[in-house]
C-alpha cells in the first residue's frame, strides 16, 4: 500500500478503487473528526460535491467517519469547490470536505479538505491525516455511511456573496455560459441572469456520467461555436468543479488564465487596487504574459504548478492578484481559492465598466507559440538521471536562447511528464518538444504512452 495519499490537489483516484474506496474515505472522515474535535468542542464540518454518480457515497461515507468521531455534517450537496472554500472560512465550520475531482472523467473522484481559513490544508497537516488514516486501515476500521441532507441554504449564501462583489450591471449582455454538466451548472446561469445578464446555457444538463464529456474549460469547441452563432459578447467555460474559467470573446478568440490575468492586473493597477505591482503565475503562463505585463510596470513572479503553491507565493509576498495558464485565477481580496463564477464576475465588470470586449482588452497580449506533450511514464524516475534525456533538454534550450523557455516536469496528478515550450517559431519548438518526449518514452514510457 503506497504512504501517501494527498497529491497537489487533495486526494484523487478511480472511485470505488483505493484510495477512494469505502473503507479508506471512512478512515478520511474519523482522521478529519479526531482532528475537529480538537479545535472545537461541539465541531461541524461542511461537505460538497461536484455532479459526479460517485459523489453522494462518498460524501456519506466521509460524514459516517466524522460521526464516528463525534462531528456533525453540513451537507451542501452539489456546490463548487470555491462554495466549499467560502462557506467554510464564513461560517461555523472547523473544516470543509469538496468531493471533486476537478476536469477529470466521471469515474475519477477525489477530496480537498480546508481549514477554517478557506485555504486547503498545508502538507503538514495533510501529512498527519495520512499517518491516522494508514493506522486505521491497518487495524480494519469499518463503518457505516451517514445518511445525509441537503442544506438548501448554504448555496444561497454562497450565491449571495458573489453577487455582493459585482459593481454595476450586466443588463444588454450576451452570455453563453458552459458548466462541463459540473458543480455550477445551475449555479451559474442563475447568477449572471439576476445580475441582468442575457444567459444561453450549454453543458448544464449534468446526468452523474457525462461531468467534463466534451465539455467545459477542456473542451471549448462547442461554447466557441455557440458565441460566433449567437453573436454573443462573451462565453465562459466552467470546469466539472468550478474552479477555473476559459473564456471566447465576441469574435471566437480563446481567453485562457493567462489573459484573464492580463486584464485584471492592468485594471487593478490603473485604480490602484492591485497593491504591489505584481501578479503570481506558474512556471507554464507564457512568456508573452511575462512581458505584456512588464509594459506596465507589473512584474510577474512565478510558482509551482497548482494554485495552491500560487497561493502560498501570494500569501508570503502580499500579492493580490494570482493564477494559471488553465484558468485558476485568485482574488485575494475575494476569495481564499480559485473560483470560476468570480473570475467570470470580474471579467464581464470590467467589460461592463469599460465598454470594451475581450478582443480589444487582450490586443497587446501577444502569446508566444507554446507546445505542451505529455508522455505517460511506467516510473517517475529524476529526469537529472536521465542522460539522453538531459541531453535533449539542454539542446532545446540552447535553440531558445532568451527567446524561449523549456520546463519538463512530472504531473502532480497523474503518471505524466508533461514537456512544455516556448519560442518565436511553432515548427521548431514543436521539433524540440517531439524530440525531447521521444527521449522519455525510450527511457521511462508506458507500453499505452501517446503523445497529447
Amino acid at each position: 500500500m503506497p504512504r501517501k495519499l494527498f497529491g497537489t490537489d487533495g486526494i484523487r483516484g478511480v472511485a470505488g478503487e483505493f484510495p477512494l474506496d469505502a473503507r479508506t474515505t471512512y478512515a478520511l472522515g474519523v482522521a478529519l473528526g479526531d482532528w475537529a474535535a480538537h479545535l472545537d468542542p461541539q465541531p461541524e464540518v461542511l461537505v460538497g460535491m461536484d455532479t459526479r454518480e460517485s459523489g453522494p457515497w462518498l460524501a456519506g461515507q466521509v460524514a459516517g467517519g466524522l460521526a464516528r468521531a463525534g462531528v456533525r455534517t453540513r451537507f451542501a450537496g452539489l456546490i463548487t469547490t470555491p462554495g466549499v472554500a467560502h462557506l467554510t472560512r464564513t461560517g461555523p465550520f472547523v473544516a470543509g470536505v469538496m468531493i471533486s475531482a476537478s476536469h477529470n472523467p466521471y469515474r475519477d473522484n477525489g477530496i480537498k479538505v480546508f481549514s477554517h481559513s478557506g485555504y486547503k490544508l498545508p502538507d503538514q497537516q495533510e501529512h498527519a491525516l495520512e499517518q491516522e488514516m494508514f493506522a486505521l486501515l491497518e487495524a480494519g476500521v469499518s463503518g457505516e455511511p451517514a445518511a445525509l441532507e441537503i442544506d438548501e441554504g448554504l448555496d444561497r449564501s454562497y450565491l449571495d456573496h458573489l453577487a455582493s462583489t459585482f459593481h454595476g450591471s450586466l443588463q444588454g449582455m450576451r452570455m453563453v455560459i458552459d458548466a462541463a454538466n459540473g458543480a455550477a451548472s445551475h449555479l451559474a446561469p442563475e447568477l449572471f441572469t439576476r445580475l441582468g445578464a442575457e444567459v444561453h446555457a450549454i453543458g448544464c444538463s449534468p446526468n452523474g456520467r457525462n461531468i467534463n464529456l466534451a465539455s467545459g474549460a477542456m473542451h471549448v469547441e462547442a461554447l466557441r461555436s455557440e458565441v460566433l452563432a449567437r453573436g454573443a459578447d462573451i462565453g465562459v467555460a466552467f470546469d466539472g468543479d468550478a474552479d477555473r474559467a476559459i473564456f471566447v470573446a465576441r469574435s471566437g478568440k480563446i481567453v485562457d488564465g493567462d489573459g484573464v490575468l492580463f486584464v485584471a492586473a492592468r485594471r487593478m493597477h490603473a485604480a490602484g487596487r492591485l497593491g504591489k505591482p505584481a501578479v503570481v503565475a506558474t512556471v507554464m503562463s507564457n512568456i508573452g504574459l511575462e512581458r505584456a505585463l512588464a509594459a506596465d510596470g507589473i512584474a510577474l513572479i512565478r510558482a509551482a504548478v497548482g494554485d495552491k503553491y500560487v497561493l502560498e507565493e501570494m500569501r508570503r509576498s502580499g500579492i493580490a492578484l494570482g493564477g494559471e495558464q488553465s484558468g485558476h485565477v485568485i482574488f485575494l481580496d475575494h476569495a481564499t481559492t480559485g473560483d470560476g463564477m468570480l473570475t467570470a464576475l470580474r471579467v464581464v465588470e470590467i467589460m461592463s465598466q469599460t465598454g470594451l470586449g475581450l478582443d480589444e482588452l487582450t490586443a497587446n497580449l501577444k502569446i508566444y507559440p507554446q507546445v505542451l506533450v505529455n508522455v505517460r511514464v511506467a516510473s517517475r524516475q529524476p529526469l537529472e538521471k536521465l542522460p539522453a534525456v538531459m541531453a535533449e533538454i539542454r539542446a532545446a534550450e540552447a535553440s531558445l536562447g532568451a527567446a524561449g523557455r523549456v520546463l519538463v516536469r512530472f504531473s502532480g496528478t497523474e503518471p505524466l511528464v508533461r514537456v512544455m515550450l516556448e519560442g518565436p517559431e511553432q515548427v521548431e519548438v514543436e521539433r524540440l518538444a517531439r524530440r525531447i518526449a521521444g527521449a522519455i518514452q525510450a527511457e521511462i514510457g508506458a507500453e499505452d504512452s501517446k503523445e497529447k
